[in-house]
């Protein structure tokens, strides 16, 4: 197997010669034998690095959810400038890529629409056909496989960098894919290639590659926090700590109100396919509860085939509200920055799933709710794929 990073240089060289280049890249955009990117590309006879530009958490995955970042510098190894796309200014401006003429994108994606690499890349799709630059995207595995496709696709009026454009929460699309559906469905319309992968196959998890995993921002460490992501990112949007602060990030959950026998009790009762929660108790180092001890639970996920995380979600925010009306809230505006509807709407999407589960309707009534924009979505989606 080969990501695109590798088919790039072993095959594809030609498309960069005599031309000045710009990466978008981190400390996860590394090869088969963990060399970075932008060193790979710095150090090429034949490429002409001049800018690197880095997303949300930084060039090195050292920023926390929601730091304020936006500081640019000149990397130390190599010289060259780096412009942050994270904070108040999230694309790339006329003057940061004057210097350029390509810019390649290198990033690993999570598989879920609210992890903001693939905004990143739709703003630095727009920012190069506004100026008229090249895009290159160097295709990476989707981590939680590329057949699996869950939830509701994102609603006109809650389009938001956690959702920046109408694609369903787990869209079962790799970040090249996602760059030919932006470009052509949703009208960005830039000059684009898109570097595949070989030997990659749709049913893979990233564990059955050949690659090791370097955790693409702070609170995904490992794949399993990856597989979790899609059932208890939606905890940002609450006053539950969805484990930041913990070695377990997305897999502990909690608040000093809990009754962790009665939370596990209840949605072990409900037989949820793939899982199983126990109960537990923590203290987060930092963001929500800091150093207060929160009791909760730990996801468990037994049998990652058939666990439902996007529904399995659905449940968590359910029985949070059900079991603890009077402590649970939703946490408040704003969210990234500018942003002033609530954050569990705009992690949703809508405002339609937080409305659902406040009168109380049945798990299965909001899913349907969303089923036939999903079978949009996924008709869509068809056209973009590229792997069997």
């Amino acid at each position: 197997m080969k990501i695109g990073l590798e088919n790039l240089l072993e095959n594809k060289i030609h498309l960069l010669k005599g031309k000045k280049i710009g990466l978008v890249a981190n400390q996860a955009s590394v090869d088969k034998n963990l060399n970075l990117s932008f060193h790979l590309l710095y150090h090429h006879p034949d490429i002409n690095l001049t800018t690197i530009f880095s997303p949300q958490h930084g060039l090195w995955g050292e920023k926390q959810a929601n730091m304020i970042e936006g500081e640019d510098f000149q990397d130390k190894k190599t010289g060259l400038p780096v412009f942050s796309l994270y904070g108040k200014r999230r694309e790339p401006t006329e003057k940061m890529l004057e210097n350029v003429d390509i810019v390649v994108f290198d990033l690993q994606d999570v598989g879920i629409r609210v992890y903001t690499y693939i905004s990143t890349m739709a703003l630095v799709m727009q920012a190069c056909k506004k100026y008229g630059k090249k895009v290159v995207v160097l295709d990476r595995p989707n981590p939680i496989n590329g057949v699996e496709v869950e939830g509701n696709v994102v609603e006109s009026d809650f389009i938001s960098f956690v959702g920046i454009y109408p694609l369903a929460l787990r869209h079962g699309m790799t970040i090249g894919e996602l760059a030919l559906m932006f470009n052509h469905e949703f009208k960005i319309e830039c000059d684009l290639e898109v570097i595949p992968m070989l030997g990659w196959r749709r049913k893979m998890w990233f564990d059955e590659t050949e690659y090791k995993w370097i955790n693409p921002s702070p609170n995904i460490p490992t794949l399993d926090s990856a597989i979790v992501y899609p059932a208890t990112v939606y905890l940002e949007g609450t006053n539950i700590s969805e484990g930041r602060g913990t070695t377990k990030p997305f897999e502990f959950f909690g608040a000093p109100f809990i009754d962790s026998e009665k939370f596990a009790d209840e949605l072990n009762r409900q037989n949820l396919p793939g899982v199983y929660f126990r109960p537990i108790a923590f203290q987060p180092t930092f963001d929500k509860w800091k150093d207060k001890l929160c009791f909760g639970v730990q996801i468990h996920v037994l049998d990652r085939d058939i666990f439902k995380p996007v529904h399995t979600g659905l449940i968590l925010l359910k029985t949070l509200y059900k079991l603890f009306p009077d402590d649970f809230k939703w946490k408040n505006p704003p969210y990234e920055y500018e942003y002033e509807k609530l954050p569990i709407d705009l992690l949703w999407g809508t405002d339609k799933v937080r409305k659902f589960i406040e009168k109380d309707y049945n798990i299965n009534e909001i899913e349907k709710s969303w089923e036939k924009d999903l079978e949009d979505f996924k008709n869509k989606r068809n056209k973009y794929l590229l792997y069997d």
